[in-house]
């Protein structure tokens, strides 16, 4: 059963599986899964970060007085990374839910710390071009978040709002498009075969 597959997928994971190991005909699990039609499976592979990963930047590192990401925003932080559902409306929810990350000075650390896994996910040598691109999407709506809560009395309701508003015709929701459109193009590495994929695909819609 489906199910029962991720919840393994998952157990694996956590037991420290290397997702990026290729089998006999080159392809890692993630492909192989796909390949087979699993794609629960894929999407835990995908979105599966270690909260270890994530604590690295919890502790100072070189010549740092201060940690790059407070010790209370990593429960949060790790909650809204690992999250499968990537509806900008619900990343500005758990965003919301959440006092410690609601504030300008969390969401700018927060949003730091995502460009540097955004980062090391290309740099190295097992490049996970699906993480680092998570990473930057919800940096991206951090970013937004920002602007909302220095400039808007709504805040982040003002913010969902936006989001959620069709246009007078078709009730599409063109805000929501834009973002989604412009955090692409934002993409800091445009070599990323990914990238290209997304861009060729959505380029030649009209808005």
């Amino acid at each position: 059963s489906n199910s029962g597959n991720k919840e393994i997928t998952w157990m694996m994971l956590e037991a420290g599986a290397e997702t990026d190991v290729v089998n006999s005909v080159g392809r890692t699990a993630a492909q192989m899964a796909a390949f087979v039609g699993q794609h629960d499976c894929v999407t835990v592979i995908n979105n599966f970060f270690p909260r270890e990963r994530l604590d690295y930047y919890t502790k100072p590192q070189g010549l740092d007085k201060e940690p790059k990401l407070p010790v209370k925003l990593a429960g949060p932080l790790h909650k809204i990374i690992t999250t499968t559902n990537m509806h900008p409306v619900k990343i500005v929810l758990l965003v919301k839910e959440n006092p410690l990350l609601a504030e300008v000075e969390a969401l700018q650390k927060c949003y730091r710390v995502l460009d540097l896994i955004c980062e090391k996910c290309m740099k190295q040598k097992d490049m996970n071009e699906v993480l680092a691109m998570k990473m930057h999407y919800i940096s991206c709506i951090f970013q937004k978040c920002l602007t909302f809560l220095k400039e808007r009395e709504d805040k982040l309701d003002g913010f969902i709002k936006s989001l959620l508003k069709g246009r007078d015709k078709d009730g599409f929701p063109v805000y929501q498009e834009k973002l989604i459109r412009e955090s692409i193009r934002k993409f800091p590495y445009c070599e990323a075969t990914l990238l290209q994929q997304l861009v060729r695909s959505i380029a030649p819609v009209e808005i």
